[in-house]
């Protein structure tokens, strides 16, 4: 019964202050700043958040754009499905709430690319609606402090947080004013305090009552998940240069980096300049370039970069999904992060426009 008095008393204390999400009841703001928060740190996503307020400050202006225009804003966060779904989610909440967002959690958990857990905490957040959030870090403060094993992915594990998470709500009925710091609170202890590797659990307002901290447990809880194999794949990239431009070719959706600019690929052990002949120009070199990896969430990708010039400047129409980008429009370009960084070490690409000469 105390549990959520304490947690709302230290959150106004010395909980996260000061964010440009808070302090506001706009739903789209918190919507924004939610979705953006997902699986990226606050630093990351604070400098992302500003600059497409400033290209989209509501809803009607984003449901309007054009999700070519909406990519270049999210390029770099990664996880580009969100961007995907925020788009189609401002264009539901157009067409089929008039432009304002619903209230309900249930409502809001219906439009694309929202789950529960984040519809709850922008109920609350806007409206103070009581609805339980359940995201990684309140699935761990959970199962540290009331001692609950088992991996929380399993199904009958969640269902059980989810139960004790809504039994924690403080007030009662649909709305309580101390909603929105109860959440914020749950948040700020699992990002800053309950953490993952080293829980300062002598700054925790939990401490007395944490069953974790009592029996010594905290690196046992949650349950870890059993640790499978990442599946490694390979593939190479072309950088092919024509002019003052290099060739693009943009990804399907959906997809992994659905919707980007990204380089050309090939067979991982293929001829790249066989590949620049499939694509319709002919290449009088190749050079090998350092290979790199990405890691996704669930595969690591080995990719081996090869930069080759046209032989002909002037060459025809590219295939459909390929255009040839001026050096000077590639800052401007929604691009995947890795490949954004091996072209910033080719050419340089600070500005509106790098200055650097093309390399061969």
């Amino acid at each position: 019964m105390e549990f959520a008095p304490r947690l709302i008393a230290w959150q106004r204390a010395h909980g996260r202050h000061g964010l440009p999400w808070q302090d506001t009841r706009d739903p789209y703001r918190i919507w924004l700043s939610e979705i953006m928060l997902q699986q990226t740190q606050v630093a990351t996503v604070i400098p992302y958040y500003e600059r497409f307020l400033q290209r989209f400050p509501d809803v009607a202006a984003l449901a309007a754009a054009g999700q070519a225009d909406v990519m270049p804003y999210w390029a770099g966060l990664g996880y580009y499905a969100r961007a995907r779904n925020l788009h189609r989610c401002a264009q539901a909440v157009a067409s089929q709430w008039g432009g304002r967002f619903p209230e309900d959690p249930a409502d809001i958990a219906a439009l694309p690319g929202i789950g529960p857990s984040t519809a709850a905490a922008i109920a609350a957040f806007a409206h103070d609606r009581r609805a339980a959030i359940l995201d990684g870090n309140v699935k761990r403060v959970l199962c540290r402090h009331f001692g609950i094993a088992g991996d929380p992915a399993r199904r009958e594990v969640e269902r059980r947080l989810w139960e004790l998470a809504g039994s924690l709500l403080p007030g009662a009925g649909d709305t309580d004013p101390g909603m929105p710091a109860y959440t914020q609170g749950l948040m700020d202890l699992g990002a800053t305090v309950c953490t993952r590797g080293r829980p300062a659990c002598a700054a925790c307002p939990m401490q007395q009552t944490c069953i974790a901290r009592r029996d010594g447990r905290q690196q046992e809880l949650p349950t870890p998940k059993a640790r499978k194999a990442v599946p490694e794949r390979a593939t190479a990239m072309l950088i092919l240069q024509s002019g003052d431009s290099v060739l693009l070719h943009r990804r399907p959706e959906p997809g992994i980096w659905g919707g980007l600019w990204s380089l050309p690929e090939f067979d991982a052990d293929g001829d790249p300049l066989s590949a620049s002949l499939a694509l319709g120009a002919r290449a009088a070199e190749a050079s090998a370039l350092a290979p790199f990896a990405h890691a996704f969430t669930h595969y690591r990708l080995h990719v081996r970069p090869y930069l080759a010039r046209a032989a002909v400047p002037a060459l025809s129409e590219p295939s459909p999904g390929h255009a040839w980008t001026p050096l000077a429009a590639l800052p401007g370009t929604a691009m995947p992060a890795p490949v954004r960084k091996l072209l910033e070490g080719l050419y340089g690409l600070e500005g509106e426009g790098g200055n650097r000469p093309l390399p061969l």
